[in-house]
Order: C-alpha cells, then sequence, then structure tokens
C-alpha cells in the first residue's frame, strides 16, 4: 500500500492570513470572533450579528488583481492558502509529473455573495447588468480550477460539497487517490466565504447560530454547559498530501502521515445527528480501521465541537462509544471556539491544526470552556494550551445532510 504524508500546510482564517500567525493565536487561546465588519448587520435587522471573519484581507497582495477581481471571496481565500501550501512544501514544478499532481478543494456554499449582487443587480437594472463572470467566479468547483490553473497540476482535478464535513472529505478523497496511484502529489482542502446577510439569516432562523451578540468572544464555547448555537467562520485550509517515496526523493519536510479515512451517512435527519451517535460512532471506526490502529493508539482528537447543544453531546457520546475507558485518558480540542464555524473549510483548517499539534506537542485550548455539561465530561483541554506529545490523532468533521467524515494522522516513522 502506497503511504501518504503532509509536506505543506497553508491556511486563511479569522485569526490571520497565514498558518504562522494562526498557530500562533490559536495556542494563546485568541478568538478571532467579533461584531461583523463587512456589512452593518443591525440595519438588516438580523438576530445574529456576530462572526469569525477574516480580517484585513488584501487579495491584491497575494493575487494577480485583474485575477482576483474576477474571483469569488472563497477562491480568493484558496487560493492564498494554496500558495502558502506549495511554498511550504519545497515543490519544484518545473521537476514534478504535472499529470500526477492534481486538485481536490471543496466548499459547502460557494460564492454566496456574488449570489445577494448578481440578483441584487438583475432586480434593480436588469438581465443586460449581470456580469458575465458571475457563473465562472461562483460555481463550487473554480477553487480546485483557478489552483490547477495556478500550478499547471493536469492530475485528477475535482471538487466536494458536503456541507460542514467538506475540508475532511476532500483530504480524504486526496489521501486515497494517490493510495491506489492515480497521482503522486494532491493540493487538498476546503474554503468558504458566506457571511453575508442572507447567509446569516438562513441560519440563524434555522436556531442553529449563538445569539450572544454582546459577548462575541464568548460566544462559541463547545461542551461548555452555557452553548447556544455555532459562530459562523470563513477563510480556507489546505494541505499538500505526497506519495512517501516522491517525497522523500527530494528531501521534502514531513510534517504527517495521513494513515485513515473514513466517511459515513447518518441516514436520519437533514440537519440534526442521530441521538445515539450512530454516524460519528462508524465513522471513527472506519478511519481506525483503514489506519490499522487500535482505539488505545490514539492520543488526541480534533473535534467537530460546533457548539450546539446536540452536537456536543452527543460527539462525546460517540467517542465514548469507540474509545470506552480510553476516552477519559484522550485530550480533545475543538478549535472552533476561537474562529467558529467554517463550514466547508472547517475540516481542512482543523486537518492544518491536528497536523501542526503533532508536529509540535502543543494542543489548542477549548478556550470558553467554564460552565461544565455532566454530558460533556471528557478532556477537552479547557482555555490553556497543553503541551503533550501526540503521536496519533484523528479530526472529526460531521455535516448537515447527515453526512459524516473522519480522517486519522501518525507522526511520521520510517
Amino acid at each position: 500500500m502506497r503511504r501518504v504524508v503532509v509536506t505543506g500546510i497553508g491556511a486563511v482564517t479569522p485569526l490571520g492570513h497565514n498558518v504562522k500567525d494562526t498557530w500562533e493565536a490559536l495556542i494563546s487561546g485568541k478568538s478571532g470572533i467579533d461584531v461583523i465588519k463587512r456589512f452593518d448587520p443591525y440595519s438588516y435587522n438580523l438576530p445574529v450579528v456576530i462572526a469569525g471573519e477574516v480580517k484585513d484581507f488584501d487579495p491584491k497582495k497575494y493575487l494577480n488583481p485583474k485575477d482576483a477581481k474576477r474571483m469569488s471571496d472563497f477562491v480568493k481565500f484558496a487560493m492564498v492558502a494554496a500558495k502558502e501550501a506549495i511554498a511550504d512544501s519545497g515543490l519544484d514544478l518545473d521537476k514534478i509529473d504535472l499529470t500526477k499532481a492534481g486538485v481536490i478543494v471543496g466548499t459547502g456554499i460557494g460564492g454566496l455573495r456574488d449570489i445577494e449582487e448578481q440578483q441584487t443587480l438583475l432586480l434593480q437594472k436588469g438581465a443586460r447588468r449581470v456580469s458575465p463572470f458571475f457563473i465562472p467566479s461562483g460555481i463550487s468547483n473554480m477553487a480546485s480550477g483557478y489552483i490547477s490553473i495556478e500550478f499547471g497540476f493536469k492530475g485528477p482535478n475535482s471538487c466536494v460539497v458536503t456541507a460542514c464535513a467538506t475540508g475532511t472529505h476532500a483530504i480524504g478523497d486526496a489521501f486515497k487517490i494517490i493510495q491506489r496511484g492515480d497521482a503522486d502529489i494532491m493540493i487538498a482542502g476546503g474554503t468558504e466565504s458566506a457571511i453575508t446577510p442572507l447567509g446569516i439569516a438562513g441560519f440563524a432562523n434555522m436556531k442553529a447560530l449563538s445569539t450572544r451578540n454582546e459577548e462575541p468572544q464568548k460566544a462559541s464555547r463547545p461542551f461548555d454547559a452555557k452553548r447556544d448555537g455555532f459562530v459562523m467562520g470563513e477563510g480556507a485550509g489546505i494541505l499538500i498530501l505526497e506519495e512517501l517515496e516522491h517525497a522523500k526523493k527530494r528531501g521534502a519536510k514531513i510534517y504527517a502521515e495521513v494513515v485513515g479515512y473514513g466517511m459515513t451517512g447518518d441516514a436520519y435527519h437533514i440537519t440534526a445527528p442521530s441521538e445515539d451517535g450512530d454516524g460519528a460512532v462508524r465513522v471513527m471506526e472506519m478511519a481506525l480501521n483503514d489506519a490499522r490502529l487500535n482505539p488505545e493508539e490514539v492520543d488526541y482528537i480534533n473535534a467537530h465541537g460546533t457548539s450546539t447543544p446536540l452536537n456536543d453531546k452527543v460527539e462525546t457520546l460517540a467517542i465514548k462509544k469507540v474509545f470506552k475507558d480510553h476516552a477519559y485518558q484522550l485530550k480533545i480540542s475543538s478549535i472552533k471556539s476561537m474562529i467558529g464555524h467554517l463550514l466547508g473549510a472547517a475540516g481542512a483548517v482543523e486537518a492544518v491544526a491536528t497536523v501542526k499539534t503533532i508536529e509540535t506537542g502543543i494542543i489548542p485550548p477549548t478556550i470558553n470552556y467554564e460552565y461544565p455539561d455532566p454530558e460533556c465530561d471528557l478532556d477537552y483541554t479547557p482555555n490553556k494550551a497543553v503541551e503533550y506529545p501526540v503521536k496519533t490523532a484523528i479530526s472529526n468533521s460531521f455535516g448537515f445532510g447527515g453526512t459524516n467524515a473522519c480522517l486519522a494522522f501518525k507522526a511520521y516513522e520510517e
């Protein structure tokens, strides 16, 4: 079986425009959540006025200004993260077989802001004012498309759209593509930019979002007894996955090895997880089986941990069912406490954080953990980062539609 390793990482998040700034903020327990600045949320009478926005982002610093003008924001975020990851990997694009290099970057929603803006133009000024770039800027696979064009990658080119599990599915699918020999290198991850009046209104009216408007930085509180919903975030996370021998031959730095992947469906409800955690249980078991790992070998779980009353309770129950007594020895944390829920980008940014945890031996905290919930009684790394050697970790993502994904990572050993 071909082995797959992570040789480059990139991120754009509410805490920074690169991995370094994001990681330093995460392990410092800093929140990137605040009152929305991109538009005036009060003018729409929105019940929720807070989000984890990417701050002070000027695409012209990173991208060709002409291209950037034609890209939706989710594509810009993905491009910037992919450029960072490729640079980090040290790949010399002139020395690789570009037909064996591919891209899978997903998004949950795509160009929502473009849809809103172009619909307004259509209604106010007529059909002729709709931009000819509206469709190619905002359709979901354009992040993968632009990235493949940027780097000349001619191998597998695809896009995953599985709500909040998108980023994790994209990385898992890319892992399998390399494992079976269809590519040697994959750019994989997720991206999202859906903090718009329509996006906030839709999620808020589902009662999915926290309404703790007066305390934005305390609103996302996974596993805490006073959690009342998730906080929307935006950004992108990218991993460079590479076949091990290919990476070794060029002397690449190896962050970690991808060793397992699971994907399941709840077949239960369009937005709620089944209360017995069945889908979450099976997806973790599938990833562990794929990796040939015993549950007791896992040191850390990067939890889905959305801060909704039901998700955190069900995820905790599922962890207990899979890991039994070992569940109480595990280190667990949710970085959504600091960056919010990045929807289609969530699993990808969380995979970046998981890889950094393995590399550094530092577990980022779950901040705002103040009031213990008797149904959430595991070690969620409350409020402060912990130094702890992590050899094996898994990262969970669960999405609307009952779609579940789990990745298993290990510290690289010969």
